[in-house]
């Protein structure tokens, strides 16, 4: 079977982005389903979120750099297999145990297959300008139409808690099948040893030292941006249904899908800019729509939560692209995979710890002061984050006036001679 030109396997693969964040969001809009049906607490609820996040990073943090050995298909191919697993686990869930193994599973599977997704999806970029746009689109439309869609099925369709796994297993069956005329773009250099194996499996979060100066510099982008997601999408829906009084299931999976879908459209639209203009921008808009956002809630504005989401969304999007950005631009092709792994286990930090401390939290001191408390949090990581953006701009535009171009070649400027 011959191989697909690059370009076509370059969408393939972005369509496998989607699917696996769309399939990551999908059970949200189920937890209330399930806590209804089988009456467990809050903190089972908690259990069940915080599984999935645990796994991911286990897999992230073995697993992560495999694709930079073996190749990126077989990685993707096994990850593949295993959500379709816990697809049919999701299927036939009839109890919290069934419910949480598959959540385990999935949390695995994706973490095999994110990092390992962004090396692919860079490998076949037809332009960097494209791949920019598909490496901050994929994540936010996933998440968009996981919430979205199955938050309707969940209010409209017959079997809610069935059909939703069983569109998506049978997506991701046919992805599979696809992934066998996509192009093998890293390297099969294989293992020296059982001991350098075990060195690649060992959990470990490993920056290689070229990338870590941009790697550290963008670090405070992806915890904000990640944070907010998480905020959005463990507390959004308690939000919508608690403040606004919005009980229709699908009404609330598209007040979210304003948040991720207002990103994938940014992403789209300002991947041409560079990263310093991205991050101008990206600051500055996350910040005004978290405190747009927390107005609505403290007034019990729904329109005017909306419109901070929206606005919280373009600059979700502005934010982790202009950070992406400047880390690909430092990772060696050959250490993709390990470099965005780390990326991913700093962003699933960021999304998950937080979320599970405000679940906590809300049983304590309301939903409201909550918000308050996570809004706060994110704004000061945002704030740190812009800071260090300016401070590293003025370093490196100071470096360059500090030099001299001739012939292609760079040197340091000299110093005029004092004359007495």
């Amino acid at each position: 079977m011959a191989p697909l030109h690059p370009h076509r396997a370059f969408w393939l693969i972005a369509a496998t982005s989607v699917m696996v964040l769309f399939a990551s969001a999908a059970p949200s809009p189920l937890y209330p389903v399930y806590q209804e049906l089988w009456g467990f607490s809050s903190l089972t609820l908690t259990l069940v979120f915080a599984v999935y996040v645990v796994t991911m990073l286990m897999s992230l943090l073995t697993v992560g750099s495999l694709s930079d050995h073996i190749g990126r298909r077989p990685v993707l191919a096994v990850a593949l297999v295993l959500l379709i697993i816990s697809m049919i686990l999701f299927v036939v869930a009839g109890d919290v145990g069934t419910l949480l193994a598959a959540r385990a599973l999935q949390g695995l599977a994706t973490g095999a297959a994110m990092g390992t997704l962004t090396a692919t999806t860079v490998d076949l970029q037809p332009t960097a300008r494209m791949g920019s746009a598909i490496v901050g689109a994929a994540p936010a439309m996933g998440l968009a139409c996981g919430v979205a869609v199955a938050g309707l099925l969940v209010e409209y369709a017959p079997a809610p808690r069935i059909l939703v796994f069983e569109i998506i297993l049978s997506l991701l069956a046919g992805l599979l099948i696809a992934l066998l005329v996509v192009p093998e773009t890293g390297q099969r250099g294989g293992f020296e040893s059982r001991r350098h194996l075990a060195v690649t499996l060992a959990p470990q979060i490993s920056v290689p030292r070229v990338v870590r100066g941009a790697f550290l510099a963008s670090a405070p982008a992806l915890i904000a941006t990640w944070s907010l997601a998480g905020l959005y999408l463990s507390l959004g829906s308690s939000a919508v249904s608690s403040v606004f009084g919005v009980t229709n299931h699908g009404a609330a999976g598209l007040v979210l899908f304003g948040f991720f879908a207002c990103a994938a459209m940014t992403s789209l639209l300002i991947t041409g800019r560079s990263s310093t203009v991205k991050s101008a921008f990206g600051y500055p808009a996350l910040a005004a729509g978290v405190l747009i956002s927390l107005s609505g809630v403290l007034v019990e504005s729904l329109p005017l939560y909306v419109i901070g989401s929206i606005v919280a969304g373009s600059g979700w999007a502005s934010t982790f692209l202009g950070a992406m950005d400047n880390i690909s631009a430092a990772t060696p092709a050959t250490q993709r995979g390990q470099v965005y792994s780390s990326v991913f286990v700093a962003s699933y930090l960021a999304f998950s710890a937080p979320a599970v401390i405000a679940g906590i939290l809300v049983s304590h001191i309301g939903l409201r002061d909550t918000i308050i408390g996570y809004v706060c949090y994110v704004l000061i990581i945002a704030l740190i984050g812009a800071t260090l953006t300016v401070v590293t701009r003025r370093r490196s535009s100071g470096a360059v006036r500090g030099t001299d171009t001739v012939a292609g070649e760079t040197f340091p400027r000299a110093e005029p001679v004092a004359r007495s």
